[in-house]
């Protein structure tokens, strides 16, 4: 009775993660970092690359992590008088074989409600919702609070 309950299981675990490994073989995440915060209570942000070598569109709808209570996606943008503003940008759509760039000054992940500060030099977990159930996790690690990107 227990082999049979344990091959059941094993049969499960496997099945239900053979999508997701094909799924994530079409997407790929790079250049992820995110900025040292100023302690919890100031929001801070997360950058990265989504690649998309698929040959169907993603639509990348929702992130989650457990470092921070709400993760969006913003978009930061200057008017032709010099002013600068943000606001959410929504889901993003990654053609196949595109790549789409959250950077400083254009899209990016929001981090609010920080759960602990970010500290240069640790890292954490950032879950990409896509909308077709597609989960990718990535490490992001932190950098310093006046950095404008990974060292190449």
């Amino acid at each position: 009775m227990i082999n049979k309950l344990l091959i059941l299981i094993a049969v499960t675990v496997t099945f239900v993660n053979i999508p997701a490994y094909a799924q994530t073989r079409d997407v790929t995440i790079t250049r992820q970092w995110a900025r040292a915060s100023i302690g919890t209570m100031r929001p801070t942000a997360a950058y990265l690359t989504i690649t998309n070598n698929g040959k169907d569109a993603v639509i990348l709808d929702r992130i989650k992590t457990k470092i921070a209570a709400m993760a969006h996606i913003h978009n930061s943008t200057t008017n032709a008088k010099g002013i600068s503003s943000m606001a959410p940008a929504g889901e993003i759509r990654i053609e196949p074989n595109q790549s789409v760039t959250l950077q400083p000054s254009g899209l990016h992940i929001m981090l609010m409600d920080l759960q602990r500060p970010l500290i240069k030099g640790d890292s954490f977990e950032l879950t990409l919702i896509f909308e077709n159930g597609q989960h990718i996790t990535t490490d992001v690690p932190v950098l310093a609070i006046s950095a404008r990107g990974p060292k190449e």
